[in-house]
């Protein structure tokens, strides 16, 4: 559809969309709802400053809206629509509503239509509902029932609207929708038992106690600003923690990418070690938190070998003594190195200790059972199974049987008897590329944090 305009002496076509047609159509909407009442011989009942009142509340209200979503604000103009609704009726109700956007006038001029045409009319509505349940001479009990169902049909209402402009908008309904609808089962309880005391109170007594709405609407007004606040917060944190946990991984990685640099023959391992400490802490219950930190361990577990002497990584024979007790103080130039980095400080304590041993026979600090943490002696099992199952210029790899039964016969003496228990029955499910640590997901490459997935799918979005 489109209409003419004159422009330059040029007549130009112009067109309307979705959302300018909806606007139209809720000025008509309004404009009939409103006639409609008029010949029902519905009025305006009440003193008009009382109207002014409650609209200037509404419309302070309005502009300090909560946002829940990118495109979707709540507010406490609800409270003085509904007062209005019960004592002063729907085209009472209906020009209070449209106070509340009064503050919005202006460009873009179809949103703020939209956004006042359908707060005028749900505030109609629900003036409807109330005054067909309440009269002047009606009990508390019927005037809070009036209320309720003023509040229902002004939630379902709004909620409708919402879901329709976000549609119209394509900015995606739901999400918007469910926020609103979780704030509105929360609130609705909590202020219609308000506004009914005042209301009885307003009639019963005095029109001056309408007064006494400042005070509950600013304290409702202040609690949805700690709401918005709270929720920003928590927002920022979250972002904030997901940048650390990108940083760490992608830290970690970089360590384990220049010690795989060096030592060809053990490319990969810190991967395939950072997926199998990952499933058995998940196999043993532990938290998320917790699998994502012997994760990251895993992949870091090593790093200390970077800092032994040029040439005992790649000799391809048997070490002699000296030469091993050199290499066995790899986990503590880990610890060091890892000590330094910051926020690496249990990682550095795990990375320490995962060649101790339950018996205390292990190193470097000869720990014994409980005292090795558990994060250590899940390293400790992850670390030996690929070891054993991996090549070397030495030996060839053994094959997933042995180094399960090997892992057995270590139980109660080098390695822990629940965490070894916890991989077998891991392993025992698993097919041949999972056992043999050749799955593609065992790369370094494919080593991603939950926090950069969920990035990337955000981007892909």
């Amino acid at each position: 559809m489109s209409s003419l305009s004159l422009r330059a002496g040029v007549l130009l076509p112009i067109r309307w969309d979705g959302v300018q047609w909806y606007a139209v159509a809720l000025v008509f909407a309004n404009i009939t709802l409103a006639l409609a009442l008029l010949a029902t011989g519905a009025e305006v009942n009440g003193p008009l400053w009382v109207i002014g009142a409650l609209g200037v509340v509404a419309l302070l209200a309005e502009k300090q809206s909560v946002h829940i979503s990118a495109h979707t604000q709540v507010s406490i103009s609800a409270l003085p629509i509904l007062f209005a609704a019960v004592i002063h009726g729907p085209l009472a109700s209906m020009i209070v509503g449209a106070c509340a956007l009064l503050g919005d006038l202006g460009r873009p001029f179809t949103r703020w239509v939209i956004w006042t045409g359908s707060r005028s009319l749900v505030a109609g509505l629900a003036g409807v509902a109330a005054f067909a349940l309440a009269s002047e001479e009606s009990s508390f009990a019927r005037l809070l029932l009036a209320i309720g169902v003023a509040a229902v049909v002004e939630a379902v209402g709004d909620i409708g609207v919402t879901a329709i402009t976000a549609a119209l908008r394509r900015n995606g309904y739901l999400e918007p929708v469910r926020a609103m609808a979780q704030l509105v089962l929360a609130t609705v309880p909590l202020y219609t038992p308000l506004i009914a005391v005042l209301a009885y109170a307003y009639r019963e007594l005095s029109p001056w106690t309408l007064l006494l709405f400042f005070i509950p609407a600013l304290a409702a007004q202040r609690l949805l600003t700690l709401y918005e606040e709270q929720r920003e917060l928590a927002a920022h944190l979250a972002r904030a923690n997901k940048r650390l946990e990108r940083a760490g991984l992608s830290f970690a990685s970089a360590l384990v990418a220049a010690l795989d640099a060096r030592d060809r023959y053990t490319a990969g391992h810190s991967a395939a070690v950072a997926v199998y400490a990952r499933d058995i802490a998940a196999r043993l219950g532990l938290s998320e938190e917790e699998q994502q930190l012997v994760h990251l361990a895993g992949l870091v577990h090593d790093i200390g070998k970077v800092g032994l002497p040029p040439g005992l990584l790649e000799k391809p024979g048997a070490l002699t003594l000296d030469e091993r007790r050199c290499m066995e103080e790899h986990s503590e130039i880990g610890e060091r190195i890892l000590a330094k980095v910051p926020d690496y400080a249990e990682i550095a304590k795990i990375v320490r200790h995962h060649h101790e041993r339950v018996d205390g026979n292990g190193y470097p600090d000869g720990l014994r059972d409980k005292e090795i943490p558990l994060h250590s002696k899940i390293i400790a099992v992850a670390d030996a199974y690929n070891a054993m199952t991996s090549g070397r210029p030495y030996r060839e790899a053994m094959p997933s049987r042995v180094a399960r039964f090997r892992l057995a016969q270590a139980s109660e003496t080098q390695f822990d008897t629940t965490v070894v228990a916890a991989f077998e029955a891991i392993l025992a499910g698993a097919g041949e590329t999972y056992l043999s640590g050749a799955r593609a997901d065992f790369a370094l490459e494919a080593q991603r944090h939950p926090a950069m997935d969920a990035e990337a799918a955000t981007s892909a979005a």
